[in-house]
């Protein structure tokens, strides 16, 4: 369950995209909204890499895929609440800007499947788009090209 903060009127669910912290959850949980509002190319890219990516002996587990508004503007508040404007809004962007609202985004976990994504992940097409950010991955090239630069943090 997600912690609720005095004042705070939303709690985020399932139904929003919540996977609870420390939680990964398979590619293939499509009873579950974070994997089923993904964007059905992202997921036939990250569900094509994931078999590759087990020849190597390496999980994805996802720690994050499509998110609600609402849940994202409730990230965006607690994190700014706990650590400032600033550094917030580096790693959570507005639920307007924000990749996972749309679909196009996903967070991989372990480091192992963070690290095994940013050598091989350009060869479906995935990109970690966030330098600060090892285990957020879009789709942003074409498969075996190069990925695009990468933006800072969330802010760009």
């Amino acid at each position: 369950m997600p912690p609720v903060f005095p004042g705070t009127v939303f709690t985020p669910s399932v139904d929003d995209g919540f996977i609870e912290d420390g939680v990964q959850v398979s590619l293939w949980d499509d009873d579950l909204p974070a994997i089923s509002r993904l964007n059905p190319e992202l997921l036939a890219a990250m569900r094509a890499a994931e078999a590759r990516a087990a020849d190597d002996g390496i999980r994805l587990g996802v720690t994050s895929g499509w998110r609600s508004a609402a849940y994202q503007q409730w990230l965006l508040d607690d994190r700014i609440a706990s650590v400032g404007e600033e550094t917030a809004r580096a790693y959570v962007a507005t639920p307007e800007q924000s990749r996972h609202v749309s679909g196009d985004a996903i967070d991989i976990g372990p480091v192992d499947a963070q690290y095994w994504l940013i050598s091989y992940g350009s060869e479906f097409g995935i990109c970690q788009t966030y330098g600060n950010e090892p285990w957020h991955f879009e789709l942003a090239t074409t498969p075996g090209s190069e990925c695009p630069p990468m933006r800072t943090d969330a802010n760009g």
